[in-house]
């Protein structure tokens, strides 16, 4: 696997973690997932913003025009009560296909 590639469903899970820590700009979120997995993850803007408009439509975030840090008009995504709830939720699932994946790899 490319350093790259994210695992199918997973791109949702980093963007709901991501803003759970307050609310970001695309850029910000996609800066934040490089720079906490040691630029071992990459999120072009081409995957992002669909996820992030799907996640709007599904009710997970919501999102409002603000100015960035460098004075530019940005749109800002926060988390909802239901984004708070499918993040706990995908966190669950992920660790399920942690440990799913890993009594594979363990095996004889």
């Amino acid at each position: 696997m490319a350093r790259n590639e994210l695992l199918q469903g997973t791109l949702d899970l980093l963007i709901l973690k991501t803003l759970a820590r307050g609310a970001m700009h695309g850029w910000g979120i996609s800066q934040h997932i490089q720079r906490v997995s040691d630029q071992f993850l990459t999120v072009e803007e081409g995957s992002l913003y669909p996820a992030l408009h799907r996640m709007e439509l599904k009710g997970w975030i919501e999102s409002e025009w603000g100015e960035s840090e460098n004075n530019r008009r940005a749109k800002f995504y926060r988390l909802t009560k239901d984004g708070k709830t499918q993040l706990e939720t995908e966190t669950v699932g992920w660790e399920r296909m942690c440990c799913a994946i890993a009594q594979v790899l363990q095996s004889t």
